[in-house]
């Protein structure tokens, strides 16, 4: 079992920057792939970007080059900062964690409104 606690969503006009974390506990050794997806109303989740155990990264062409995912290891914490918000970057955003043989953790998420 993998628990995921997110933080540091908010309100921020469109240009602007906010840096979301993603706390781990439990069994995060067993983690291959830590990442984030959001859902906005009215929409499917999107994944976003995520991070493997090796630090390879991957991101959705939407906030490719705005947005950048990282890991702290000695604090099992990960991170995601997004630069030059949209509005349509407006969402719930949850961190997830992959352990492996389709067993997928998710935390309740955060939200992120950005205002034009």
């Amino acid at each position: 079992q993998v628990q995921l606690v997110e933080s540091g969503g908010g309100l921020v006009q469109a240009g602007g920057s906010l840096r979301l974390s993603c706390a781990a506990s439990g069994s995060t050794f067993s983690i291959n792939v830590i990442g984030w997806s959001r859902q906005a109303p009215g929409k499917q989740r999107e994944w976003v970007a995520s991070i493997s155990s090796g630090g390879t990264t991957n991101y959705a062409d939407s906030v490719k080059g705005r947005f950048t995912i990282s890991r702290d290891n000695a604090k099992n914490t990960v991170f995601l900062q997004m630069n030059s918000l949209k509005p349509e970057d407006t969402a719930v955003y949850y961190c997830y964690a992959d352990l492996g043989f389709g067993r997928r953790f998710w935390g309740q998420g955060t939200q992120v409104t950005v205002s034009s």
